[in-house]
């Protein structure tokens, strides 16, 4: 398995490659009122809006520090419809702000997992790896965003569909 690894607080985690779409420098976004905190707003990539999650806000309570190796990590996740479960998952993007983004590790997929606790409250947190001497835990990226959030953010529309609408309906 392949992994990109970046820090939050000065802690190491990881993502899966294959849910990577892009790594973009910090970029600006455009705040929505009423969004939890660790969402700070909105920015256009490829010609769409896509949320930005701050990982330092999501993860600790904290915001991250902005520096030169402060990066977007854009993701895609299969998002599914939970009240029609026969209708296919759709696939959305978002972007996740980290610090030190740098590395892609390969990894075998069971060589050197280390048992967690629970983490049920944090369900965006997964197992513990390690990686060339170092602890590093994985970013689920499908529950970083709670289901209900993230299909508010997400509405079922057609592409063209007015984009207001939408943001109305991430703000309820």
């Amino acid at each position: 398995m392949q992994l990109l690894t970046f820090t939050v607080g000065g802690q190491s985690y990881a993502i899966e490659s294959k849910k990577v779409v892009e790594v973009l420098p910090l970029v600006t976004t455009r705040p929505i009122p009423h969004l939890p905190d660790y969402l700070p707003g909105i920015f256009t990539y490829r010609g769409r809006f896509v949320p930005l999650v701050d990982l330092g806000l999501r993860i600790s309570g904290t915001p991250l520090t902005r520096r030169l190796s402060t990066r977007v990590i854009v993701v895609e996740i299969e998002m599914s419809d939970g009240a029609a479960p026969s209708q296919p998952s759709r696939l959305v993007r978002f972007g996740i702000m980290a610090e030190n983004v740098v590395t892609i590790r390969s990894t075998g997929t069971s060589a050197g997992e280390l048992e967690t606790k629970d983490l049920a409250a944090d369900a965006y947190l997964g197992r513990l790896l390690r990686l060339d001497g170092q602890t590093v835990q994985m970013l689920l990226p499908e529950c970083v965003i709670p289901h209900e959030l993230l299909a508010s953010l997400f509405p079922d529309r057609p592409h063209d569909a007015d984009t207001s609408d939408r943001l109305t309906s991430a703000r309820s």
